[in-house]
Formats: C-alpha cells, structure tokens, sequence
C-alpha cells in the first residue's frame, strides 16, 4: 500500500525541502505583527522554516526571512521568533518524553 503524501515546503534557512507538517510557519499578521504558526493556518503572509535556531539564524543572516515578507523586518521582530521557537522546542523536548503529541492538529 502506498505511503501518504503530504505537501512539501522549502524551508527559507537551509534550503532543505521537506514535508509541510515538519516546518513551522512564520506569519506575518494583516495587523502587521510577526508569529510562528504551528497549525499552519493563521491568516497572512507566512514563509517556513525548520523547528530550529540554526534556520532561523539562516534565514536572518541571509536575509530570507525579510525577502520573504516583502519588508524590513524590525530588529525586535529577530529576537521574538526566537524566544518563541524556544518554547516550541522545549515543549516538543517535554512531550517526547511524555509521549503525548505536541500537535495535536497534526496527525500522521
């Protein structure tokens, strides 16, 4: 029996393409403000990366993340992207020992 297919997704750090559920999306909002999107269906204009600091990184280095958006990004924008991946990370660390699945809109 043939495997799922699930949408591929490049990832705007490293390049890598990879199935859509295993990136997380940056959203940038119609209220202009800046988010990572774990479900994958807030509304706005999102780019993806891999569930990472080295990507996310990347991305800013080589200012992926900015061309993505169309814009400049604000320098406090760099910062909260990665205090909110770090939680993401933390949480997934937490629920791989638990068990439990970290998101659960995400089945697979």
């Amino acid at each position: 029996m043939m495997e799922k297919s699930y949408p591929q997704r490049t990832c705007i750090g490293c390049r890598q393409v990879k199935d859509k559920r295993d990136l997380i999306r940056v959203v940038r909002t119609p209220e202009g403000t800046f988010c990572l999107d774990q479900g994958g269906k807030m509304n706005g204009r999102g780019a993806y990366l891999c569930p990472n600091e080295t990507c996310i990184g990347l991305a800013l280095r080589k200012g992926a993340l900015a061309k993505s958006f169309r814009m400049t990004l604000p320098p406090d924008v760099k910062e909260s992207l990665t205090e909110e991946l770090k939680k993401i990370e933390t949480e997934n660390i937490e629920h791989a020992w638990t068990g439990t699945e970290s998101r659960p809109d995400r089945l697979g």
